[in-house]
């Protein structure tokens, strides 16, 4: 398996390759611990907005036709995506068009004109994409449930923002926030694929000049307690429910059992929700269980769309397997196959360029340490039945248990009673 090398240009910016000499593509990234967790009330969104913003235009190519049109003459893909604690932006290309993917992406970041008509012109796009997600309820779940284990502060707000902060945001309102946060010390440049001999030197060429600032840290998750239920109430054909519990930060030790109890309980067409709530029962088309962990807090839960008509017998189904999970030791044979499950998956993100990097940007901007490949694995063989038993009755408890709900429902105490 290909291992990662890393290296810390003078300014304090990393650069890490994983390099696959049999490829023929390679992945240029730039991540960022830079997310909507760094934002305040009135920026709320800024950080998905400045995504955006970053592909219309800049002082050599002008406009987002400019830019898209250079990839397309390399047969490349180019894109970027938000989240709570980190940024990313990327092209893919055939490897003999690194230097032109580097080139584009580091101009981007660096000379993006902001161009207040283009802002203005992109917040109906955002306005949008909005009321996609929020029409989306599957996809809308998500923030209903972190809102209620988080409330009002940033890691409880969502990523996409709100209607009003993105109309009023000017090229004040982005350079405010870029100024903040866009600086080397919180910036990884990473390759995977078909690199090259002179990755690092590339980088430096380009990067190097830019100049140390010292940024600070977001405000850490404070503790958010407001009743076990929130209902959001939509006219529809399917309800939709996450239930979960709080669980460990990104770094826990028990960060592989926490894995391995999740696919137990969600993971794979096999996996107990999957068999007692679709197979069985005919509750659900879709459900699943996993663990989301950020670097100070998470949570472990299950999610499914379900049949309206039948939502306690949904409700209280999945509440059966979190408990059984806790009260019952899991077979040793089903232990094995989630963890030969977690393992496959794990070795499968890994097989594309794109993959390999992703997963290491992600352990070098949140946990300030180079990826390890090895070390998950060993973590997943290390898993004892007695450890997923201990975790699950560690957190899955009464009184942790948290309910959201999107569907033609206006009574969270009929929920509360469930649980």
């Amino acid at each position: 398996m290909s291992t990662y090398e890393r290296h810390v240009l003078d300014n304090g910016l990393r650069v890490v390759t994983a390099n696959l000499p049999e490829a023929q593509s390679v992945t240029c990234m730039v991540m960022l611990a830079a997310g909507s967790r760094y934002e305040t009330p009135e920026t709320n969104g800024i950080a998905h907005f400045s995504e955006h913003m970053f592909f219309k235009g800049t002082e050599r190519r002008p406009s987002a036709r400019d830019i898209a049109g250079e990839i397309d003459a390399i047969g490349g893909e180019f894109n970027a995506f938000t989240g709570k604690e980190y940024t990313a932006y990327y092209v893919k290309c055939a490897a003999e068009h690194r230097d032109i993917a580097l080139d584009v992406l580091v101009d981007m970041l660096r000379n993006s004109r902001f161009d207040s008509e283009e802002i203005d012109r992109e917040k109906g796009v955002i306005v949008e994409e909005m009321n996609m997600y929020f029409d989306t309820p599957r996809d809308f779940i998500g923030g209903v449930y972190e809102e209620l284990l988080y409330g009002d502060q940033p890691i409880g707000w969502e990523i996409i923002g709100k209607k009003e902060t993105v109309r009023s945001a000017t090229r004040e309102t982005f350079n405010s926030y870029l100024d903040r946060w866009y600086h080397p010390s919180r910036m990884v440049i990473g390759l995977g694929g078909r690199i090259g001999d002179d990755a690092v030197a590339r980088t430096q060429g380009l990067l190097g000049d830019l100049p140390a600032v010292e940024t600070g840290e977001p405000e850490p998750t404070k503790p958010y307690e407001n009743g076990r239920v929130k209902v959001f109430t939509k006219q529809s054909d399917q309800a939709h429910l996450v239930l979960g519990v709080p669980s460990y930060p990104l770094e826990h030790p028990d960060r592989y059992v926490l894995q391995v109890l999740s696919t137990v309980l969600g993971g794979g067409m096999s996996s107990r929700l999957f068999t007692e709530v679709r197979e069985r029962r005919g509750l659900a088309y879709y459900v699943f269980g996993l663990n989301h962990s950020y670097t100070d807090t998470g949570s472990l839960y299950a999610q499914a769309g379900v049949d309206i008509k039948r939502i306690d017998e949904a409700v209280t189904t999945i509440l059966g397997e979190l408990r059984t999970i806790a009260a019952e030791a899991v077979p040793p044979d089903e232990l094995e196959k989630a963890r030969n499950f977690s393992k496959g998956r794990f070795v499968l993100q890994l097989e594309s360029p794109q993959g390999l990097i992703l997963f290491g940007l992600r352990r070098e901007v949140l946990e300030q340490q180079a990826p390890d490949l090895d070390e998950v694995l060993e973590g997943l063989n290390a898993v004892t039945g007695e450890d997923v038993q201990r975790v699950a009755q560690e957190l899955i408890q009464d009184e942790k248990l948290r309910l959201a709900l999107i569907g033609p429902f206006d009574d969270p105490e009929h929920f509360e009673k469930l649980l």
